[in-house]
């Protein structure tokens, strides 16, 4: 009851006329990022962050939380319409959106993502509503070993997950945690990895490093692989479902639903595996499987509201652990921290005015996101032919202007060369962003608790397992680093498709 009080409360804060205009500015930004092929929210968030520093906390927040949800929705756009999705979570929307489109159903292929992603982020945001206390609550009897243990199983779940190498991953890792080691030693006092430059001896914004691989690497490799030809869009007009698209579509949105909150919620989510597992799902449950290959809104309609409640549930890690496990997660909490706002056990109970309005803010956006989508879908969709040289050529402005206004430093900008090169590079070679950024955020805070977990126990590492929640948390390591073991070794004893074929 006391929840539903300061829900309650957290509504009236929301509803001003000032927050409400930030929500309806963010899930419009928010449509419009995820509906540009190759800009994600991730992307929007890290360009966005310097430049609203004069907003208040909740503003800024509700703001920020407005593009998230925007860009979940807005990929699906780009997916169906075009057959380009922009994030790997929106890959099964297009598998069946897109052949939707081609047969002359676009309207309802938009409409059953819309519609699902308001039924599945609404469902979502309750639940996280009612269980991010509680589990902030149970955070706060944690020791530091175990927080330890949940940053290694972070880790390693998001590097083997996303991509489709498991070595590209950790390599990414790798490179994130090198770079969040930048600085100066909080315990030594010595300069690491700074090269004799002074101006590293504070490390590198995360800001900075954000807008570098996401922006800039995404802008140089686009300008890479631009093609001049104007991409082939499939025309449509406004969202519509008849009654039998209804009669098939509302069980998929509750299933995706069922299976995207929990996988987003854990410490090692995302919406890719919840996507591909509601994909499966719909084409087994299916009483129309000649229709999956050929476009089915089911194939529609369940990836993407197990998308939409992947996010809500990656709030509730984000919020309660202070632990995301998404890019834009990762950027939200970076900006949780420009404001003095530390995620975790403890958030509830130092901030929660701004908390629960930023609750509140998530089913207001929800609902906003339903009004515009359904009636300007069409015109999302011109927002396709947009000239790709303009667009990346602004990203690429507001990048430097935007790393530069976080410290006034000239030397940044020479950074988000460097770094955005790196990111290019990085598309180059397969390797995905995510880790890198992951590690970027993270590697300080698994450092400082490994060191206090030592520094408790005098130098025994027994500690690090010495807790219950901490061998939970091994055990499903270990049982992931199988299964990644296991998949790397059958992908190389298969035989390449084409080997039993004669040559020349």
């Amino acid at each position: 009851m006391d929840s539903f009080s300061q829900l309650l409360d957290g509504f009236a804060a929301a509803a001003t006329p000032a927050n409400l205009l930030w929500a309806l500015i963010g899930v419009t930004l928010g449509t419009f990022v995820g509906v540009l092929p190759g800009i994600g929210p991730a992307m929007a968030l890290a360009l966005l962050l310097p430049l609203t520093y004069s907003l208040d906390a909740s503003g800024a927040l509700i703001l920020f939380a407005g593009i998230y949800y925007g860009g979940m929705y807005g990929g699906s756009t780009t997916s169906i319409l075009l057959n380009a999705p922009g994030e790997s979570s929106s890959v099964m929307t297009a598998v069946e959106g897109n052949l939707m489109a081609k047969a002359g159903r676009a309207s309802q292929a938009l409409a059953t993502a819309a519609i699902g992603s308001f039924v599945a982020g609404t469902i979502a945001t309750l639940l996280l509503i009612f269980t991010a206390p509680v589990v902030a609550h149970f955070a706060a009897g944690l020791k530091s070993q175990d927080y330890f243990a949940i940053t290694l199983l972070s880790f390693f779940a998001v590097s083997t997950v996303l991509g489709g190498s498991p070595i590209r991953g950790i390599a990414s890792l790798a490179l994130g945690l090198m770079i969040g080691l930048i600085g100066i030693d909080s315990v030594t006092g010595q300069q690491r990895l700074t090269f004799g430059v002074d101006s590293l001896a504070t490390g590198i914004d995360t800001v900075v490093i954000a807008v570098a691989l996401f922006a800039v690497g995404e802008a140089l490799w686009i300008a890479a692989h631009l093609r001049h030809s104007p991409p082939d869009i499939i025309p449509t007009g406004s969202a519509w479902m008849s009654k039998s698209d209804w009669k098939r579509s509302w069980p998929a949105w509750l299933r995706g639903t069922a299976l995207g909150f929990p996988f987003g919620a854990i410490p090692a989510g995302g919406a890719e595996i919840p996507t591909f597992l509601s994909y499966a799902a719909e084409k087994k449950l299916t009483k129309h499987p000649e229709e999956f290959g050929h476009g089915a809104i089911e194939g529609v309609a369940g990836p993407e509201a197990a998308n939409n409640a992947s996010a809500a549930g990656t709030m509730v890690t984000l919020l309660s652990l202070g632990i995301p496990t998404t890019a834009t997660a990762a950027v939200m909490l970076e900006a949780f921290k420009r404001y003095n706002i530390q995620p975790g056990p403890l958030l509830f109970e130092n901030s929660g005015p701004i908390v629960w309005a930023l609750l509140a803010s998530l089913l207001i956006a929800n609902l906003l996101l339903l009004v515009l989508n359904l009636p300007l879908a069409p015109v999302w969709a011109k927002l396709l032919q947009l000239p790709r040289p303009y667009l990346y050529a602004g990203i690429l402005f507001f990048s430097i202007l935007g790393s530069y206004s976080v410290n006034a430093n000239p030397t940044d900008i020479l950074i988000l060369v460097i770094l955005g090169l790196l990111g290019f590079t990085m598309r180059r070679y397969g390797l995905p962003v995510v880790p890198a950024i992951i590690g970027v955020i993270l590697g300080p805070v698994s450092e400082g608790k490994l060191r206090q977990a030592l520094q408790v126990s005098n130098g025994d590492w027994s500690t690090l397992w010495g807790t219950a929640f901490s061998i939970g948390a091994y055990t499903l390591l270990a049982g992931l680093l199988g299964w990644t073991l296991f998949k790397v070794l059958r992908n190389h004893d298969q035989p390449a498709p084409d080997a039993h074929l004669p040559h020349g």
